[in-house]
């Protein structure tokens, strides 16, 4: 007896040891982030964008609605000056310094994302959280809010994307706030859904058992251990989505559904009055088209530089 107890108390100290120098997720995934190419380069990109975005003014050289050059533009004889000294990427069809539209759009583009993105993320995890702790928790009367919350996912899924955004913009009106909420309404069932199926997998978790067994209640489980346990791929998908919404922003605002004000610079917009222009200068339109897919190629790499530090199938 005597001899089983010491091997007790030595297995309880071994068990100890390693809980003290044992790593939580979120330090091996950083650690496994941080040794990749893919997530260095994308976050490179990504700080890049944001310093640009959060000190516009201080890298534009001139101000973005000014028609400064106005005389030395020509429609009729297709004369736009390009890149020259003053102007690094030339003026536009009003005679504006071009590059600085392109940076200070950089901050509209920023805003409208991310505000859209936390429009998604947070109607769409409380959404995710009720359906998810009903179907996992609530036994039958759950299981009937669960259905219909996942029904109106569905619905919600049943239409395109852009269609909704469109939809939703025509019925609201024109404007930036517009913008972000057609934007975010896309991704509500995205993080719903997710968050739910990721819920569900740690319902029947060995630690949810012992709680229950223990007498925790439901509400303390839930927002105690199963969400914070559940919400790291939602997490991973606010930085793809993040990509995403500058991209359906920008392709709101090209189809005159954003700002309501024209000549404040952003990237959509600069693509949209850009079109009229292609065969006499087509860098009107591939400077802020090359400013969205790179902002956008930023975070897409991240997240899935993120997602795979994240998913225990892809670890070695």
């Amino acid at each position: 007896m005597s001899r089983k107890k010491d091997r007790i108390d030595q297995l309880a100290e071994l068990a100890g040891t390693r809980a003290e120098t044992g790593e939580s997720l979120w330090r091996v995934a950083f650690k496994r982030v941080r040794r990749s190419p893919t997530a260095v380069v994308g976050a490179v990109i990504i700080v890049v964008f944001l310093l640009i975005a959060l000190l516009g003014p201080l890298f534009a050289p001139h101000d973005p609605v000014a028609q400064t050059w106005r005389g030395d533009i020509s429609e009729s004889m297709g004369l736009f000056p390009g890149p020259r000294s003053g102007n690094l990427l030339g003026v536009d069809s009003l005679g504006r310094d071009e590059f600085s539209r392109l940076v200070i759009g950089a901050r509209i583009s920023l805003l409208v994302g991310v505000l859209a993105t936390m429009f998604g993320l947070v109607i769409g995890a409380a959404l995710g959280i009720a359906s998810g702790t009903a179907a996992g928790l609530g036994g039958r009367v759950g299981g009937w809010i669960d259905s219909v919350i996942m029904r109106f996912i569905d619905i919600l899924l049943s239409v395109p994307g852009l269609l909704l955004a469109i939809s939703l913009a025509a019925m609201i009106g024109n404007g930036l706030p517009t913008v972000m909420i057609a934007v975010g309404t896309i991704n509500v069932p995205i993080f719903a859904r997710l968050l739910r199926g990721s819920m569900l997998a740690q319902a029947h978790s060995d630690y949810v058992l012992a709680s229950t067994a223990l007498g925790v209640r439901k509400p303390k489980i839930v927002f105690s251990h199963i969400v914070p346990n559940s919400i790291a791929p939602v997490i991973v998908q606010a930085t793809l989505t993040l990509a995403v919404a500058i991209i359906e922003a920008a392709g709101l605002s090209f189809l005159g559904l954003g700002n309501a004000n024209s000549s404040y610079p952003e990237w959509g917009v600069m693509l949209a009055d850009a079109q009229r222009y292609l065969s006499v200068a087509p860098r009107l339109s591939i400077f802020p088209a090359v400013a969205i897919i790179i902002t956008a190629l930023g975070f897409t790499l991240l997240g899935e530089s993120m997602r795979e530090a994240l998913d225990p199938k892809l670890r070695r």
